[in-house]
């Protein structure tokens, strides 16, 4: 049996359109006019951007979600994080965001770590294909991403508890399926269920095929993994939503044709906006613009310095997508900026919630105390600043180390740091 045509839908239709455009548009209103439309607050802070299929499906994709947050089928969600670095960055974040939303209103979600799948490479949003990495470096990769996607999840549940019942959060790695199988029985079993004319048409294909390197078998069988993957998902954990950047639409689609085809249930697919830098670029290691996770490398004040230099045309739309605040506290810290916009006010709130859902509370602190020492001139920062804290403020300056004599006095130690010339100054 063919998979049903796909027609994508965008957010913008549920929130704009008049009454009498349809009946999905009508039912996602009417269920998620009040404060359990999970769905409908998600598209007001503009964080999810496509959802499919519009049509010919059991289910509708509001209706799902209006009983599952009404407590009586939790949905599960999954999304998925390739480990080609030892950390997620910045980019990441929506995503992770997304899954968060979704456990806050009852559901269970899955961030799955791709230890096989990032050995193949994500040709999505690519002009060439991805340095290969050997299967140790892969695997030490996937256990840094598990063991930080865990703390982000644990931050989380500690200082951004709402008291209502929150659904689960588990971290997999899909190695752990991939590693059972062998080629020729996959393929075998796998194989015959995907179409050639249907994965070549996806547009992450196309671009590849037409660039002057062209396209790998490898990155090519990627969209027949991932699609596996959310096979394998709703199979053991009943998951029935995949979330992605708006790059992984093909990849999704191709889950939903292999699913239905092979049980004839309805699964969907919702992705998350792509943040770029302010020259248009996708924010990441390939673009050699990550601002990463992980404190080693990039410390609480760098990550906070980040958000505190956003410009004041993006600073709403981030409050929204990179926060849990509510809407109505956004709109008042916004119209507090319009009448003192020097004092930044919104910047440094998205700053202090993002850094401290990233690093903690002590992280935040952290990243407060080195601003006030190196923009505020704060000796009192200063004095109570970590040697941890000191190295990440000037790790960019040159620095020595060595034991003085007794006696020894300032201007000669800064002399014997090199940091003054040595000798008389005329």
């Amino acid at each position: 049996m063919a998979a049903p045509m796909l027609r994508l839908f965008s957010s913008s239709r549920w929130s704009n359109a008049p009454s009498s455009s349809g009946v999905l548009a009508m039912r996602f209103r009417k269920a998620h006019s009040g404060a359990q439309g999970l769905l409908a607050g998600q598209n007001a802070r503009g964080l999810f951007k496509d959802f499919f299929p519009e049509r010919g499906t059991k289910v509708e994709l509001p209706e799902l979600f209006d009983r599952g947050t009404a407590g009586n089928f939790p949905q599960t969600i999954y999304c998925g994080f390739d480990p080609t670095a030892d950390s997620l960055h910045v980019g990441h974040l929506l995503a992770l965001l997304g899954l968060f939303h979704f456990q806050r209103a009852g559901h269970n979600v899955i961030a799955l770590v791709g230890g096989a799948t990032a050995r193949l490479g994500d040709p999505s949003g690519r002009t060439k294909e991805r340095e290969a990495l050997d299967t140790e470096h892969v695997r030490a990769n996937a256990r840094a991403l598990c063991g930080g996607l865990e703390a982000l999840a644990a931050n989380h549940q500690q200082l951004f508890n709402d008291g209502r019942p929150w659904g689960s959060f588990t971290v997999l790695d899909n190695a752990a399926w991939y590693r059972k199988q062998h080629l020729v029985d996959f393929l075998a079993a796998v194989g015959g269920h995907f179409r050639m004319g249907t994965l070549l048409s996806r547009l992450s294909v196309q671009t590849r095929l037409k660039s002057p390197e062209g396209m790998s078998l490898t990155e090519f069988f990627y969209q027949v993994l991932q699609a596996y993957d959310f096979y394998y998902l709703f199979r053991h954990y009943g998951c029935r939503v995949q979330l992605g950047g708006s790059d992984q639409l093909g990849n999704i689609m191709s889950g939903y044709e292999f699913i239905h085809k092979l049980t004839g249930e309805d699964v969907f697919g919702i992705t998350v906006p792509l943040i770029t830098s302010t020259t248009g670029a996708k924010l990441g290691k390939s673009a050699g613009n990550a601002v990463w996770l992980n404190r080693d490398k990039t410390s609480p004040f760098e990550l906070y310095q980040f958000f505190v230099r956003q410009q004041d045309d993006s600073v709403e739309r981030y409050l929204k997508l990179f926060t849990f605040l509510p809407l109505p506290e956004i709109d008042y810290i916004m119209q507090l900026h319009s009448k003192e916009p020097e004092k930044r006010g919104p910047q440094k709130r998205l700053a202090a919630e993002v850094t401290k859902l990233v690093h903690g509370r002590e992280g935040l602190d952290s990243a407060k105390r080195c601003t006030q020492a190196l923009y505020h001139s704060s000796i009192d920062a200063l004095e109570v600043m970590s040697d941890q804290e000191l190295k990440e403020l000037f790790k960019e300056a040159s620095f020595s180390e060595f034991v003085l004599d007794p006696g020894t006095s300032v201007l000669d130690t800064c002399r014997k740091a090199n940091a003054i010339p040595d000798g008389p100054r005329g």
